[in-house]
């Protein structure tokens, strides 16, 4: 469904720039953000995501993974198609890799109101926008969480961090908690392997924090790309700096989308880096996908 997006600006020439994540994609009339579901449409800029509905589960929390928030509960949890990263790793590309360029539509319609109704009906104390990338549907999670707000549900974002301070500052008063993935400690990684940046999903994480709203930290380790001693150590640094309190979720990879030749992460290494990030520190440390 069109609807118009938040956190832009007209421009010159009918160019629209988004604020929604750190790519601020400026878009030229006709075209789409990076993302492929923000289009401008004669310079105004509208989201195709509102309300489509892709994927819906009801979950344990701790499926996000969130194992220190709302313990033993169940979460609600929606996606919408798209994402703005191209992760060749990506564990969710059957949905996170669709895009709205070819004009097509996916899953189902679904208001605000029958999401927080369905999180009722299926005694849910939370509802998590996930599998995808939470601020690719902003304005729809937005307006969920607002209402699920009032009905004294909380509201959780799995995402890749990479969304701007203003996007941020905007789902603050509605958002209870976050579990970041943080991929690796390297920009050259996020630039080849994510299409995307490191610094800005620091930033994020610092911010969440500085904010009040819980967060958890989860880092997938691919095989010879980020699962070395060294930058297992620098991610542990950064997380206890940030604050020792964080819980840090380390997940095995498993061959999925364009990386089904490399082989799966190995039990020992997820060890090894559990083992550091408690030497740095971290209270909790967690191991996923073992």
């Amino acid at each position: 469904m069109l609807k118009e997006a938040m956190l832009y600006e007209k421009q010159g020439k009918n160019f629209t720039r988004c604020f929604l994540c750190a790519h601020r994609c400026t878009i030229q009339p006709g075209k789409f953000g990076l993302c492929g579901v923000r289009e401008n449409k004669d310079g105004t800029l509208y989201t195709h995501t509102y309300g489509d509905v892709i994927a819906q589960h009801n979950d344990p929390i701790e499926k996000k993974p969130l194992y220190h928030f709302m313990p033993g509960t169940r979460t609600y949890s929606i996606a919408a198609a798209g994402c703005n990263f191209r992760c060749t790793f990506c564990q969710n590309w059957e949905i996170s890799q669709l895009n709205y360029r070819e004009r097509n539509t996916y899953g189902k319609h679904m208001a605000p109101e029958s999401i927080v109704e369905a999180a009722v009906k299926e005694q849910c104390q939370s509802i998590a926008y996930t599998y995808t990338e939470p601020t690719i549907f902003f304005e729809y999670a937005f307006d969920i969480a607002k209402l699920a707000k009032a009905r004294g549900i909380a509201n959780v974002f799995v995402t890749n961090g990479f969304m701007t301070s203003q996007a941020l500052q905007v789902i603050r008063p509605y958002l209870d908690a976050c579990n970041v993935d943080l991929k690796s400690f390297s920009d050259d990684f996020y630039q080849r392997l994510c299409s995307a940046r490191l610094q800005p999903v620091l930033d994020t994480i610092m911010l969440v924090k500085e904010l009040g709203v819980w967060v958890e930290i989860t880092t997938l380790l691919i095989p010879d790309q980020n699962d070395s001693a060294e930058e297992v150590s620098r991610i542990a640094e950064f997380i206890a700096s940030t604050g020792k309190d964080i819980p840090w979720h380390i997940s095995r990879f498993f061959p999925r989308f364009a990386m089904k030749d490399a082989e799966p992460a190995s039990v020992d290494v997820l060890y090894r880096a559990q083992e550091i990030g408690l030497k740095k520190g971290l209270k909790n440390v967690h191991l996923g996908n073992v």
